[in-house]
């Protein structure tokens, strides 16, 4: 079980159906709602789950990297103070 937010959980669970057959159902506590998929459907959806994740973070560590860049000092003040610090 997953908590989203105080009072809402998702929840999976391995299920038969009528036939015996292996259903992964994915239910929305809240309003109620259900999936019921398939392993392979099931194995699709986490795996599109896991690349949209993959891109959020890509996309993060690429904003933080620019920030960086950006409040980095310019070169050629870096290149004064490494000349300054063995000037001496």
């Amino acid at each position: 079980m997953i908590e989203l937010e105080p009072g809402n959980t998702l929840d999976i669970s391995l299920k038969e159906d009528a036939q015996g057959r292996d259903r992964v159902e994915v239910t929305l506590q809240s309003p109620g709602c259900s999936l019921n998929l398939t392993p392979h459907q099931a194995r699709v959806l986490a795996t599109e789950l896991i690349m949209a994740v993959n891109r959020a973070e890509v996309r993060s560590n690429l904003k933080h990297s620019q920030n960086v860049v950006r409040s980095a000092p310019p070169a050629e003040h870096r290149r004064g103070l490494f000349n300054q610090s063995f000037a001496k």
